[in-house]
């Protein structure tokens, strides 16, 4: 049985499954960060301290929640859908598109968690605080340079799904 199954998840169709489900879950990380973009950072930032209380008290927003599963999960599944395409023509899409992830994630624990666990963790006050509206403008604009890195690279690993099994990598 063992031996049927794992003949199945090594054939194209288990490949393309793994590689699909790779995709979906990269672009809802995408998604996620283009939805934070429109609908929570612009608000956010607006007139902080006083505009950041979406994350504060008894009902403040908590998105590491979802950060903390999307992350890990699609980090396990670009390295099942790598090592089962490593023979094959897609392996340059899924090593591209998993490098720039990488890195954008070093970024993100470096850089923009630490620094937006700064902005948010401002106490209240009614006075707008113009240091803080130039750093929340700095994150956003920032964080808009990290999310077209990754709406490249989701190009680049969505295009790998045109190569087949057949192709043969151009390195």
């Amino acid at each position: 049985m063992s031996h049927l199954c794992a003949k199945y998840l090594f054939s194209m169709k288990g490949k393309n499954i793994f590689y699909i489900l790779t995709c979906i879950s990269f672009c809802i990380i995408i998604g996620a960060g283009v939805y934070e973009h429109f609908a929570v950072w612009p608000i956010a930032f607006s007139e902080p301290p006083k505009s950041l209380t979406m994350f504060q008290g008894d009902y403040a927003m908590q998105p590491a929640t979802f950060w903390k599963l999307i992350h890990p999960l699609t980090l396990i599944l670009f390295i099942i859908t790598l090592a089962l395409n490593w023979r094959t023509g897609r392996r340059k899409s899924i090593l591209t598109a998993l490098g720039i992830y990488f890195l954008m994630l070093v970024a993100t624990f470096i850089y923009f968690v630490p620094q937006l666990m700064q902005l948010i963790g401002t106490h209240y006050s009614e006075t707008v605080d113009t240091s803080l509206q130039k750093s929340g403008s700095l994150w956003k604009k920032l964080s808009q340079v990290r999310a077209v890195l990754m709406v490249v690279s989701a190009f680049v690993l969505l295009s790998g799904l045109t190569i087949t099994d057949k192709q043969k990598e151009n390195i």
